[in-house]
């Protein structure tokens, strides 16, 4: 064997020695030692590492319902809410507002006055029985007339009482013979009131009273030619009472265009001419001239814009035209 042969010899273990050694140095070490790639068995065998599931942030916590705050009634002016109440101009300007029904059809006692200068509504003192769709009537002495109407839906009743301005009080005074409501009342030139017609116990009236404020008390006077409720009356010029129309379900559903007269000299009553309509629950209005104004109300089928006048000259109606 050569030298070169010898020298190739040591120079391959050595080789071969310094890789045992770096191998050796290498794992002493803690540095990590190769691996294989795994083989498409090991992949498919391996179970992947499942990912945490995240902690769900807590829901936030709805805010608690505010408890509403408890509310007054609701009041205005006239103190109570009220329907088919009475409003009487009296001698000092101001305005009587007594009674009617509330939402829920109670009646109400209570009243309120109104004082044009201020502006102002303010109670005065209550009536001594509720009542609605009853009437009252400014007297000579400017006390006031309230009559009849109903303490309950379809419950007429026949008291009546006087209001005083002067205390702002309410005092009972004679009775009716007949329970009434929805009737007129009519204050006559000698200062009589005249109460006619209305309903009760579902019965359309023809009677008629005559109260006299000297005594506090009612008395008879004659019946009317037919049953009336919802109709309107209008002192003549004359001294006269015109009552027209009415009529209501009670009658069969016959609303009337017929009219009549009082006379209060001889406590009678007269027929005159009748309405070109049947109406009730219209108004009737005595013009300057000494005619009528009868407007409006509710015909056979529905409410009515027609009008018409009445000549107590004549004793007749004539319609009003388009525009007056």
């Amino acid at each position: 064997m050569g030298v070169h042969d010898v020298g190739r010899r040591l120079l391959a273990g050595l080789a071969g020695l310094v890789v045992l050694l770096l191998a050796a140095g290498c794992a002493g070490n803690g540095s990590p030692t190769p691996t294989s790639t795994p083989g498409p068995a090991a992949i498919a065998t391996t179970t992947p590492t499942t990912t945490p599931a995240l902690t769900p942030k807590p829901a936030p916590t709805a805010t608690p319902a505010l408890t509403p705050t408890p509310q007054a009634a609701v009041t205005g002016p006239l103190g109570d809410g009220r329907q088919i109440q009475t409003a009487t101009l009296l001698t000092d300007g101001g305005v009587l507002v007594a009674g009617g029904f509330t939402s829920g059809d109670g009646p109400l006692a209570s009243a309120t006055r109104y004082d044009p200068r201020t502006g102002v509504f303010s109670q005065t003192g209550s009536m001594l029985n509720a009542r609605g769709s009853h009437t009252a009537t400014l007297l000579p002495d400017g006390r006031v007339l309230i009559a009849g109407g109903e303490d309950r839906v379809d419950h007429a009743v026949a008291s009546a009482e006087i209001y005083n301005p002067k205390t702002g009080t309410f005092s009972a005074t004679g009775s009716m013979a007949t329970p009434r409501a929805w009737h007129t009342a009519t204050e006559l030139a000698d200062g009589r009131v005249l109460v006619a017609g209305g309903e009760d116990a579902r019965t359309d009236l023809a009677s008629a009273e005559i109260y006299t404020p000297k005594s506090g008390k009612f008395s008879p006077t004659g019946s009317m030619t037919v049953g009336r409720v919802y109709h309107a009356a209008a002192l003549l010029s004359d001294g006269r009472v015109l009552v027209e129309g009415g009529g209501s379900d009670y009658s069969g559903g016959q609303f009337l265009a017929s009219a009549e007269l009082y006379n209060p000299k001889t406590g009678t009553w007269t027929a005159t001419g009748s309405m070109a309509d049947q109406r009730n629950l219209m108004t009737a209005t005595l013009l300057r001239d000494g005619r009528v104004l009868v407007a409006g109300g509710f015909g056979a089928q529905a409410p009515l814009a027609s009008a018409e006048i009445y000549d107590p000259k004549t004793g007749t109606f004539s319609p009003v035209g388009p525009g007056g």
